[in-house]
């Protein structure tokens, strides 16, 4: 069979996952202490599996609509109000879907026509510019760096608009660098967007998971931005449900009502159980996440320390669980030097690479595990450090 001619040419020239490529070394290994996946070391909080225990023993195992279950759209009506300080209306505006990486999939089908442009700021999460592709539209980064604590500069942001741009992704809390965007940021990224008539997806994951002094601010709160923007969130990280699979998407109707479609021929909805356990996660599951941020602050501010100790320069992130420090005065390449760090010490982190060409000199390290583990990951690194200089 001549697969060149079977096979789709965009899926094809696809490249492979930076972070799984990387991590299918690691698989088996029973002695390397991991810095790689970003998943919570926490089990889901109780209260939130008893939920999706009791749905399955009341026999709650059939569809729902395609919409979701109305009681968890109003659920999340009314804690996005509270968070992000933004109203929708729960029969319209709000979709529940598999994971915010399904909403981001059905937005891009929804809002891009082949050859339409679509800024997003790099680094950023592997998934981004894959998905524009897929979508048929042209990825196009905006690069950051530390000089703005790897936050999107406006000036740049404009300085990269062209005819052809229709659609603007953000990510704050961002993965990987754990950067935030000051309010001022934000309000200065709307203005570009409303000059230049620039829809909005702005991935939120993690905004929760703050560590400042600061109230997250979302961009769809900024005047004249919510008519303009896609909110997307979920449950993964806040409320340790990874496998839940859960995410929604708050926005338009007339955009909401079009990315319904697709789900109805693609996905159908979310499992009724994670429906479920979800609507106990926004009711009652707020102090378990702010137990779980606290010790994420903890961790943070231990690893930087750490990593700046070793001369590995490093920010200290606003947000997230992940740090992205500096290895450039070692001289050798993201790549090379996790490689060599997995094999010479049993510690895995991922090369900055893996988030776009401007994280080369970088590597991103996960703190979502033990504390103990984290420790005994800073110790060998230390070793493996003072063996380059």
């Amino acid at each position: 069979m001549d697969w060149n001619r079977i096979l789709a040419k965009q899926v094809v020239d696809l490249p492979r996952s930076g972070i799984r490529e990387f991590f299918d070394l690691v698989t088996g290994s029973k002695d390397i202490i991991s810095l790689g996946v970003g998943e919570p070391d926490f089990v889901t909080p109780w209260n939130i599996r008893e939920a999706a225990i009791s749905s399955l023993e009341k026999g709650h195992t059939t569809y729902t609509s395609n919409y979701g279950l109305e009681s968890l759209r109003r659920a999340i009506a009314r804690y996005v109000e509270s968070f992000f300080n933004v109203s929708y209306n729960p029969l319209g505006e709000i979709l529940p879907t598999v994971g915010v990486s399904e909403a981001i999939d059905l937005a891009l089908r929804c809002l891009i026509n082949p050859g339409d442009e679509v800024l997003y700021h790099e680094p950023c999460y592997v998934s981004y510019a894959p998905s524009v592709l897929l979508a048929y539209g042209t990825p196009k980064a905006v690069q950051t760096s530390i000089d703005d604590l790897f936050a999107l500069n406006p000036a740049k942001l404009e300085e990269a608009i062209t005819p052809r741009t229709k659609v603007l992704m953000l990510n704050f809390p961002t993965n990987p660098t754990g950067s935030i965007a000051p309010r001022e940021t934000l309000e200065a990224i709307a203005q570009i967007c409303i000059k230049h008539d620039l829809f909005v997806l702005t991935d939120e994951i993690y905004s929760e998971l703050r560590y400042d002094e600061e109230p997250h601010t979302s961009i769809a709160s900024l005047p004249g931005m919510k008519e303009r923007t896609l909110l997307l969130h979920g449950f993964s990280k806040a409320f340790a449900m990874t496998g839940f699979r859960l995410g929604y998407a708050c926005g338009p109707a007339e955009l909401i009502e079009q990315m319904m479609k697709i789900h109805s021929y693609t996905m159908i909805c979310p499992t009724i159980t994670s429906q479920e356990a979800a609507i106990e996660a926004l009711q009652n599951g707020i102090p378990a996440m702010q137990e779980m941020r606290d010790s994420y602050h903890r961790r943070r501010d231990y690893i930087v320390r750490r990593f700046n100790e070793m001369g590995m320069d490093c920010h200290l992130p606003g947000g997230a669980f992940y740090t992205f420090p500096s290895i450039k005065k070692f001289g050798l390449s993201s790549k090379d030097f996790a490689m060599r760090l997995l094999q010479e010490q049993k510690v895995a982190a991922v090369p900055g690479t893996a988030f776009g060409a401007c994280g080369e000199g970088y590597l991103r390290c996960c703190y979502a595990t033990a504390f103990e583990l984290l420790e005994t990951a800073c110790d060998k690194m230390q070793k493996f450090c003072d063996s380059l200089q």
